[in-house]
């Protein structure tokens, strides 16, 4: 791994440009770091679990806290529990450039998801504090409180509540399954910041983590530039038709639920597969009443999701799916009951953004590729206020929400270079290395 390199005196505009494009990260600096705040909440077979606002989350709070002042950033911590280390620029006023992602994990969570991209925006402070670099406007390392929504649903609810998609009331208020709320966990672990949630001025954003999918790995790139975000659309249908003897009721006089959700699901993951290589249809929840093995199911609960990056699709899946229950449910006399209960757009990330990503990791020599996510991110609310990008490196087999999550200390290094020279960019740089 390279080593990020030391303090060098210019003369010219060219030898700073020079030394600013020879700018690398520490990759064993970053590996370290990773694999330090993956002993806080590790699991025996290898991830983490540091659901959020939990005492585990606090630990890996404070750790991060303690590292962002070492490197000399001032943190601020506001009414969401989100938290900001800021790295001075040359201009005091100049809005910031926000870089960061979530440390907070599913229950059976991998050591990267999420932490990757907070742990990458701390050692780009730490590299243009080795180099000496005096940005133009300040870097603040984000941390957003409780991206997964493992606790607490919503998802996203901290950066949603700064982006303004959540009313600071509503964001408080979510409760855990024992009751708790987020304001409730924020006092209790000491992260009820003073700061106001948004409102303030920021220049650019970027976002950097594991592609969460096998797109990358397996067409052989290192980086992927992400353009933008899936549009998703969530629905719940129950289909009724009657309980009845399985032994004494003849095939042509049943009224089967569970046959007809069969016929549904079959058709939804057709529909997915119709709409390649963007879209995606998932049946994740099915319930069969009455659930018994000598009984036609009489009633079929299930759920369907549709996620694809362009809203004309989304409306072409939602009309097939409406056209699809009502024609199953007329031939098979059933009664029918479809709603759509979550709608989320899609995003497009910011041309500038998305080309400052594409030019680092040209510049790199990485080989990379654009790329949609196909899950949600913090960077999908920022988008909606800020110019955003995202930056992409491939997990071991498209694995992750998993304790076998894996990553290469080399693709680690390759993104956190690819977002250093990326937020050089939005930044600028006063070409001063002293």
């Amino acid at each position: 791994m390279s080593n990020a390199i030391s303090a060098i005196s210019v003369t010219s505009t060219t030898n700073a440009i020079d030394a600013i494009d020879a700018l690398r990260t520490n990759g064993a600096r970053l590996w370290d770091s990773l694999e330090r705040m993956a002993q806080i909440g590790a699991t025996p077979k290898g991830g983490v679990c540091r659901l959020a606002l939990t005492e585990l989350d606090r630990q890996s709070r404070d750790l991060f806290v303690e590292w962002a002042r070492a490197a000399g950033c001032t943190v601020r911590v506001d009414r969401m529990g989100n938290i900001f280390a800021r790295r001075a620029g040359r201009d005091p006023d100049a809005a910031p450039v926000l870089v960061g992602s979530h440390a907070d994990s599913q229950p059976t969570g991998g050591r990267y998801d999420g932490i990757y991209g907070v742990l990458g925006a701390l050692e780009v402070v730490r590299t243009l504090n080795d180099a000496q670099v005096v940005t133009e406007h300040p870097i603040d390392v984000v941390v957003w409180t409780n991206e997964e929504g493992s606790r607490f649903a919503p998802a996203m609810i901290g950066s949603g509540v700064f982006s303004g998609a959540y009313p600071l009331e509503y964001g408080l208020s979510r409760v855990d399954a024992s009751g708790t709320t987020i304001a409730d966990a924020l006092r209790s672990i000491g992260y009820d910041g003073a700061e106001a949630v948004g409102g303030m001025r920021v220049h650019a954003a970027y976002e950097l983590h594991i592609e969460q999918g096998a797109i990358l790995e397996r067409d052989g790139r290192t980086i992927g530039v992400v353009t933008g975000g899936q549009g998703q659309r969530w629905y719940e249908a129950t289909l009724k038709g009657t309980d009845a003897h399985a032994g004494t009721t003849p095939m042509e006089l049943r009224r089967d639920a569970l046959a007809g959700a069969a016929r549904v699901i079959s058709f939804v993951e057709s529909l997915g597969r119709r709409h390649a290589p963007h879209g995606r249809a998932t049946v994740g929840m099915i319930e069969v009443r009455p659930n018994s093995r000598n009984t036609v199911p009489g009633e079929c609960f299930f759920t369907v999701e549709f996620r694809h990056p362009d809203a004309a699709v989304l409306d072409r899946m939602d009309a097939a799916l409406r056209d699809e229950v009502a024609r199953v449910a007329a031939e098979a006399g059933l009664e029918k009951q479809l709603e759509q209960i979550f709608e989320y757009a899609p995003v497009k990330f910011a041309p500038v953004c998305v080309d400052s990503v594409r030019r680092a990791a040209a510049m790199l020599e990485l080989p990379h590729a654009d790329i949609v996510s196909g899950a949600g991110h913090d960077a999908c609310h920022l988008a909606r206020i800020v110019p955003t990008g995202m930056i992409f490196i491939p997990c071991v087999d498209g694995l992750s929400h998993n304790e076998a999550e894996a990553i290469t200390p080399d693709w680690a290094e390759s993104g956190a270079n690819v977002l250093l020279h990326a937020v050089l960019q939005s930044a600028g740089h006063a070409g001063v290395l002293v």
